[in-house]
């Protein structure tokens, strides 16, 4: 089993590289989907959740409000650490859990958003960095995601630069021209991947 952690900031198209290695044969172990599964309606991490937040962070419907709940972490390092307090651990036992259930010879990606931010690059035998200028994230955030800019910076200034995501990389992905041009990126990556995993 190879283990390939899969990162970029946001807005750099990572889904698109992950939804490609999927589709190439990579086991896909989602940081973000689990992250939304945790704390979903019923859970122990939503109870959890709300017991260091407050109600004001649900929706009518008892469902997480993420965009109150990412306001108000992303403006405070503090209440982020707390988040995170709650969420990671939750996150990294599904995620043992799903590795488990992999074939022997399978190529396992993580997408993992804060890979760098966290210090988790040691936990994986490659790590794949999709990468692209700060000027493209902000336009596609705006564009894509209906950010205000400073929204956007913001977002973008509360992660790991690009030096630092390409400071761990083994393989960065440029993630700037045509989807065509990105899918032939996909496809040298994956047959590195797949001979380092023995994979015939």
């Amino acid at each position: 089993m190879l283990r390939v952690g899969l990162t970029g900031g946001i807005g750099s198209g990572k889904s698109e590289v992950s939804t490609r290695l999927a589709a190439r044969g990579a086991v896909i172990i989602d940081a973000d989907e689990i992250a939304r599964e945790v704390v979903a309606p019923g859970t122990p991490g939503l109870a959890a959740v709300v017991a260091e937040f407050g109600t004001d962070v649900l929706l009518d419907d008892g469902s997480l409000d993420r965009e109150r709940l990412g306001s108000i972490v992303f403006a405070d390092g503090e209440r982020r650490a707390a988040l995170n307090a709650i969420v990671h651990p939750l996150v990294g036992t599904r995620m043992e859990e799903l590795r488990e259930a992999a074939p022997d010879d399978a190529v396992v990606v993580y997408d993992v958003p804060l890979l760098t931010e966290n210090g988790l690059a040691e936990l994986y035998d490659v790590v794949v960095v999709v990468d692209v200028p700060v000027e493209t994230q902000v336009a596609r955030l705006t564009a894509r995601r209906g950010m205000t800019e400073e929204a956007a910076r913001a977002r973008i200034a509360a992660q790991a630069s690009r030096e630092e995501r390409r400071a761990i990389a083994h393989h960065v992905i440029a993630n700037t021209g045509t989807l065509e041009e990105l899918d032939l990126r996909v496809g040298r990556l994956w047959s590195d991947l797949t001979e380092r995993a023995g994979v015939t």
